[in-house]
């Protein structure tokens, strides 16, 4: 199938970027010059939901390294890299189905097309292809031989279809392992999520009221970054543990309902739906700044704030949209309600991408010699340990190691104290 890329004239400009990331993904490159030598997806095909961009790029390449046949649609049309779509086309012989801005009808026509291929395995983040292939797609999945989902939205999702017996994949919950949570959910969408706000509005966050809705990974990140800033930090949970823990970190912890009276900048990063509501709009102050880095556009309720609005002044900075309310209040929505350190920003670093990619791939190649059920699975523990590994020594760290007489002791239960 013919790719669906905006201009495949930008392909030059998008190998630079490429080239680019691929300078701070050392761990990723060692993977490929590997795979290029093993070809452990020889004959295989991959089809990837995920979001467009140069670290993307650098992922596809290594599956590509591998003897794979990649087809790739974007998770998030407000991601999409288009100079990055062209040159994955045009320079590395991938199938990308992926332009900038694309409406709801053309994301899930891309998804179809990336599926056409009749994938042998699958990556996706936010588990919108998975849903495809259980919804209109069954016939494909025969042969697929199991996947991996990079998001907390997407596994939460594949455990639901788990419990209803509905899940007919094998699916690896990549988004789980410990290097993910740590690299990319806290010190990645930390730093990114902010980056995004300040490049779309270009506020000083010092002395700012930040209230930031979840406090998993994601939410611990930001929070620590956000007082990094200078902000003052506000977190709203559902959890007991999460709030206390939050608590016992120097953070103010308070619902919602109080906490709209109180924020400058409100961020979500929950996973779940409507947490920021018309009834927290109606609290709010006016110039408050509304963000979203969870993976779907469900957190803030976006249909309640146009509702209540007399007035919606679209771009009044890129990927900002002032909401005016009946009181006169303005309320700043950035990036729709979507991503905003992906619409607003560049994403995650390389760096950190770097570890989350090297997981899928080193997963991808585990799934070829397992025959699983359908389930969700872990990320085996050693091919977590080996990321690390790696990237420690792509950073000139060194760690102890244990010796001979500690192995034995933590091996053995007879010797006490």
């Amino acid at each position: 199938m013919k790719p669906d890329v905006t201009d495949p004239g930008l392909a030059e400009s998008g190998v630079r970027r490429i080239e680019w990331a691929d300078r701070s993904m050392p761990v990723l490159r060692l993977i490929r010059d590997r795979f290029s030598v093993s070809r452990p997806f020889d004959g295989l095909k991959i089809a990837a939901c995920m979001h467009v961009t140069t670290e993307t790029a650098n992922l596809i390449r290594a599956l590509q390294a591998g003897g794979a046949e990649v087809a790739l649609a974007a998770s998030n049309p407000l991601s999409t890299q288009d100079d990055t779509a062209a040159a994955l086309v045009e320079e590395y012989g991938a199938a990308v189905f992926a332009r900038q801005g694309v409406d709801r009808d053309g994301y899930y026509r891309h998804i179809h097309q990336a599926l056409a291929i009749g994938p042998d395995l699958v990556l996706d983040d936010g588990c919108d292809l998975v849903n495809t292939l259980h919804t209109e797609r069954l016939d494909l999945i025969a042969g697929v031989r199991g996947g991996c989902e990079s998001t907390t939205t997407g596994v939460i999702r594949l455990h639901q279809m788990a419990r209803e017996d509905a899940l007919r994949l094998p699916m690896v919950a990549v988004n789980d392992t410990d290097t993910k949570h740590m690299f990319d959910n806290r010190y990645g969408t930390g730093q990114s999520t902010l980056d995004g706000i300040i490049r779309a509005t270009n506020t000083l966050l010092a002395g700012k009221t930040i209230v930031i809705a979840g406090f998993g990974y994601c939410g611990r990140g930001l929070a620590e970054r956000a007082r990094g800033m200078g902000g003052r930090v506000v977190v709203t949970e559902i959890d007991p543990v999460k709030a206390l823990d939050a608590v016992l970190q120097g953070f103010r912890v308070q619902p919602m309902a109080s906490a709209a009276e109180d924020g400058d900048v409100f961020i979500t990063v929950t996973g779940n739906t409507d947490v920021i509501g018309a009834e927290h709009f109606a609290r709010m102050k006016d110039g408050a700044i509304l963000a979203n880095s969870g993976h779907f556009d469900v957190e803030i309720d976006v249909r309640a704030l146009a509702e209540i609005a007399v007035e919606v002044r679209r771009e009044v900075r890129p990927q900002a949209d002032e909401y005016v309310l009946s009181n006169g209040r303005r309320l700043v929505l950035l990036a729709e309600g979507r991503l905003v350190n992906l619409a607003a920003a560049e994403g995650h670093p390389a760096a950190v991408m770097d570890m989350s990619f090297a997981d899928q791939a080193l997963t991808c190649e585990w799934l070829v010699d397992q025959n699983l059920t359908p389930g969700v699975y872990d990320v085996p523990e050693a091919i977590d340990t080996e990321v690390a590994r790696l990237k420690l020594a792509s950073m000139n760290i060194d760690i102890d190691a244990l010796t001979a007489d500690q192995e034995a002791y933590l091996s053995s239960w007879r010797r006490g104290s």
